[in-house]
């Protein structure tokens, strides 16, 4: 065979790795694939490829290796059985940047699926190779580089940790520095998976300065930036009220709260979730947001969205109003009770209108000032038929049931009262009956209107158990009239009075 017909069969022979490689790649693309290229065993045909001597046919190999593992975990733990994530282990140190970002790609696709896969990433020493990564002088090896650890982080705290331990936090926060976007986004987004554990990782991203440069990003124009850094912040603020404090230090307000008329509903919800997880741990940062206009603001951002962007929101007024009277009518004022009402009585989710239920409690629990703005929103039927009802979820009907409570308890607002006379349980109604108890003795017109509107009637109506609380309370209130009124609204009475008729003997001239 001469020199010439030799290299026309190597050429021969890369051309057809090459289509191979191509022709995998494409075909991962599309899901109807996946599985006869699994049954062909196309990973061990591509795992020679990654060693492959033509560095297109190994970048394009560990592309489509990629695209298969990316597709589900059977691909993924195949991946990692093929013995092939060692490979591309090496090959991160030691090809280019092509290559590094077609491997940290793998990584990701593996690590993504649980934390069983994301463990043996870590196992075959990945941690090391990606940080390394965060200092190449490539944006798109770096940005590969993150969103490997950022899928690895994510699944629990002993992944986050080995994550913090390979260095790669201050690196990291060298990358939301950096002047590419994507790289940013993804820096951010890795910050945010390695803060939601544990006060502890979040300490660790704060301590490298951090807040300080997601702070200054709120305003980005880039919408997806936004989301990931206000969901980092958020995740920081959660855990204590040392760390919410940090990140109001760090000024984010009022800036944040513009972030509450983003046409991104995505962006709203996560600045809603910041807020909140700072409203939540003292009256005192909670006095904070209301004096910046957090709350109105809020309250406005819960009437231009629906669904699960509101749950936030929601919530957060909860937390404003569960501190002290003083805040609960800060929520009142900015007509924070109609609008909870309406996401209660709109929202279709059971959970929504849980968090309604309990925010409205939460306002309503305070004062009798307090039930009152809450009452006369006519919301105290709405909680009644959701407690009632067999379709809401245990947690809607307990949180409805408490928040009943809550408001009754506090309530001397009569007229919004009288209506669970005639529908409410005898779980609830003894608490109905205790609030006409208290201020029926006291009140001459409440006693007057009372009677013509039925309620003493009513009273008379229901049986109560002997001795029970319930009975107590009707004795208070009948107490309150004369004996003969009481004995007129009594079941049975007209009868009586009837048999006085039959044996009623006129008398005769």
């Amino acid at each position: 065979m001469s020199q010439r017909q030799v290299l026309q069969v190597f050429e021969q022979y890369q051309n057809a790795r090459t289509r191979f490689v191509q022709m995998v790649a494409e075909q991962a693309t599309r899901p109807q694939n996946v599985e006869t290229l699994q049954n062909a065993g196309i990973m061990s045909l591509l795992r020679p490829l990654l060693l492959d001597v033509v560095p297109t046919i190994q970048q394009t190999a560990a592309l489509a290796l990629g695209r298969l593992a990316n597709y589900n975990d059977d691909l993924a733990e195949a991946v990692v059985k093929g013995d092939i994530l060692p490979q591309l282990v090496y090959s991160l140190a030691e090809q280019n940047c092509v290559y590094k970002k077609a491997a940290a790609f793998v990584l990701r696709a593996v690590g993504k699926h649980s934390p069983q896969l994301a463990q043996a990433t870590v196992d075959c020493g990945a941690l090391d190779s990606l940080v390394m990564c965060l200092e190449d002088f490539d944006p798109g090896v770096k940005e590969a580089a993150a969103w490997a650890l950022a899928y690895i982080a994510r699944h629990n705290a002993e992944l986050s940790q080995a994550v913090v331990d390979a260095g790669a936090v201050p690196l990291l926060v060298f990358c939301i520095q950096e002047p590419e976007i994507a790289l940013k986004r993804i820096a951010a987004s890795a910050l945010s998976d390695i803060s939601k554990h544990s006060p502890e990782l979040a300490q660790t991203v704060v301590d490298v300065g951090a807040i300080a440069h997601l702070a200054q990003m709120i305003l980005n124009p880039d919408e997806k930036l936004k989301h990931q850094v206000l969901s980092a912040l958020s995740h920081i603020a959660k855990h204590s009220v040392d760390l919410a404090e940090m990140v109001v230090e760090a000024e984010i307000f009022p800036v944040v709260l513009t972030c509450l008329k983003d046409k991104d509903e995505y962006v709203k919800k996560n600045a809603c979730t910041l807020i909140r997880e700072i409203a939540k741990h003292t009256p005192e940062l909670s006095q904070l947001i209301v004096n910046a206009g957090g709350v109105a603001a809020v309250i406005d951002c819960l009437e231009s969205c629906r669904g699960n962007i509101r749950l936030p929101g929601i919530m957060m007024l909860g937390y404003v109003a569960a501190h002290s009277e003083n805040l609960a009518m800060a929520v009142i004022i900015s007509k924070g009770v109609p609008q909870l009402s309406a996401c209660l009585s709109e929202e279709p989710e059971d959970h929504i209108k849980a968090a309604a239920a309990w925010a409205l409690g939460q306002v309503g629990r305070h004062t009798p000032e307090h039930a009152r703005a809450v009452a006369i929103t006519n919301v105290l039927p709405v909680l009644l038929a959701l407690y009632l009802s067999a379709e809401s979820s245990e947690d809607l009907q307990v949180k409805s049931k408490r928040a009943i409570k809550n408001i009754i308890q506090k309530c001397t607002y009569l007229p919004a009262l009288e209506p669970f006379l005639y529908d409410a349980p005898p779980n609830i109604l003894k608490y109905v009956a205790g609030q006409f108890s208290k201020v029926l003795p006291h009140d001459s017109k409440a006693r007057r209107l009372f009677v013509t509107s039925g309620g003493l009637k009513k009273i008379q109506e229901i049986k109560a158990e002997p001795g029970s609380l319930l009975q107590e309370y009707i004795n208070n209130i009948n107490s309150c009239y004369p004996e003969e009124i009481v004995r007129y609204y009594s079941p049975g009475y007209s009868d009586t009075l009837l048999q006085r008729v039959d044996s009623y003997q006129p008398l005769t001239n």
